[in-house]
């Protein structure tokens, strides 16, 4: 099951980021949501789902998550997909840290983040403090 939504999930950013260089194409980026949120519920389950997104002190970063997933399907693709990047940086920026670490161990990967402008700002990113 969590291959499906391994799936899914690569569909759902690939349509993203596909319709983000199609200037917006607003059914591409509903298409890339509709699959990014189906297949993070196949991955991790319906109720953690639930759990992960409205959890108390995550109600705010949900509802921009949401809400841009919303505006995104009603049609303001533009407007929808800056509600949705906010809050899903706020949504996943415990995992920042993780992902950092792991991205400075692959060779190329890791050599570009540790340039000196690059890594500044890779540290800011990577650093669990609250951003909100």
């Amino acid at each position: 099951m969590s291959e499906i939504g391994m799936g899914l999930t690569g569909f759902g950013v690939f349509f993203l980021f596909f319709g983000m260089i199609l200037f917006f194409d607003k059914a591409l980026l509903a298409i890339g949501n509709v699959l990014f949120v189906a297949g993070l519920s196949f991955v991790i389950g319906l109720e953690r789902t639930f759990r992960f997104f409205f959890q108390k002190h995550k109600m705010k970063a949900t509802g921009f998550f949401l809400g841009g997933v919303l505006i995104v399907l009603i049609g303001w693709p533009l407007i929808g997909m800056i509600l949705e990047i906010y809050g899903f940086f706020l949504l996943f920026r415990g995992f920042f840290p993780v992902v950092v670490g792991f991205i400075r161990r692959v060779p190329v990967l890791g050599y570009l983040l540790n340039l000196p402008g690059i890594s500044s700002l890779v540290d800011k990113v990577g650093e669990s403090n609250n951003m909100v």
